[in-house]
């Protein structure tokens, strides 16, 4: 499931740091993406809940939230009953130590259910963007690809599987998955390698996968046509 985006696979750059400095460095950059996951998926909560979704004028949204969804209210809603039910059971428990831990676990219960809501948030909020030039390609909070619409060759239906739950941004390869529920459906072929934008950085690329909730409607649109229009 594309429940996480920290795990975008940043260029390895030659000569790294080892050792402790290397690993001290690996930690702080991992801290700084947890950082900027959290605060982006109460960005998200906060559009969701204002109705005001990421799609700038003059683009088109193109929904892949619809099969992930469902799943993540289910997670939310056995996360805050397992909140309750700890509380409930807790609080019936005359001791000292339970009181002690009984604010933390409320505590890590609310952040906890909030951060599911955040995730549906983003995913809702977040769609993929079809632009005059180019296909911008979300999945949840943080995760985007860029395509240039002058390079786009084919788009055909395939199917994809990425390594891991949470996997959400994975290259194979001249293959680009950005997968929701580690998935996709359409594979984008273009005119041969090409240097994509993505939000773990540059990469290199001569197909790129992704999921969508109507797979054939994206495939009508004719992504290469110079003639086609947006909308």
């Amino acid at each position: 499931m594309s429940t996480s985006d920290t795990d975008a696979p940043r260029a390895r750059v030659s000569g790294a740091r080892s050792g402790p400095l290397g690993r001290l460095g690996r930690l702080g950059r991992l801290a700084r993406e947890l950082v900027l996951l959290e605060l982006a998926l109460y960005r998200s909560l906060a559009r969701w809940l204002a109705r005001r979704p990421d799609v700038p004028a003059g683009t088109t949204a193109i929904g892949y939230a619809r099969q992930v969804t469902p799943l993540l209210w289910l997670w939310t809603f056995a996360a805050s009953i397992e909140t309750v039910v700890i509380e409930v059971v807790l609080r019936t428990i005359d001791t000292g130590w339970s009181e002690a831990i009984r604010l933390p676990l409320l505590v890590l219960g609310v952040w906890g259910a909030l951060w599911m809501l955040g995730m549906i948030a983003a995913h809702r909020v977040r769609p993929h963007l079809l632009a005059a030039d180019r296909l911008r390609i979300r999945s949840g909070a943080r995760t985007w690809v860029e395509v240039p619409l002058d390079r786009v060759a084919t788009v055909r239906p395939a199917e994809h599987e990425l390594p891991g739950l949470v996997t959400t941004l994975h290259v194979d390869g001249d293959l680009v998955l950005v997968g929701v529920s580690s998935r996709t459906n359409v594979e984008i072929g273009l005119d041969g390698p090409t240097t994509l934008r993505t939000s773990a950085g540059e990469v290199t690329a001569s197909r790129v996968a992704l999921w969508v909730d109507e797979p054939r409607e994206l495939v009508a649109r004719r992504l290469g046509d110079p003639g086609r229009t947006v909308g």
